[in-house]
């Protein structure tokens, strides 16, 4: 197979965290879908592990801090065109907490705040279907 041929897959990690019945969100500062609500997520660092990237993005864009031990896996996402950067693969994982913790806007987020399941916002990338596979 020629290099031509090969396609550059980027690794992001992502996280539905859930509360009450609610789902946290960050709102995009940045493009693509800047100004558009997402789950907490973003790259894996070079030497983490796409669990320690959840656990990182989540405290670094929210201020709310997981233990690796209260993720699970939900699954891997990686559709073509999911992100019209160019070709991604995210793991994500979901944390259910006994209650909303009052989330801090940080990195890459213009705001953070908790939305109810039943009534979220059109969420950017394909974030709706990670959000539906802990619905289902």
């Amino acid at each position: 197979m020629s290099d031509e041929n090969i396609e550059t897959i980027r690794y992001t990690a992502d996280i539905v965290l859930v509360a009450e019945g609610h789902v946290l969100l960050i709102e995009r500062d940045w493009p693509p879908f800047e100004g558009r609500w997402a789950l907490p997520g973003g790259h894996v660092d070079p030497g983490e592990t796409s669990l320690q990237a959840a656990v990182r993005e989540l405290l670094e864009e929210t201020g709310i801090e997981v233990l690796p031990a209260e993720l699970r896996h939900i699954g891997r996402w990686d559709a073509p065109g999911r992100d019209p950067r160019g070709r991604y693969a995210t793991d994500a994982y979901v944390a259910v907490r006994p209650e909303r913790d009052t989330p801090t806007a940080g990195t890459d987020a213009r705001a953070a705040r908790w939305w109810p399941l039943p009534a979220l916002p059109p969420l950017a990338f394909d974030h709706d279907r990670i959000v539906a596979a802990i619905t289902r």
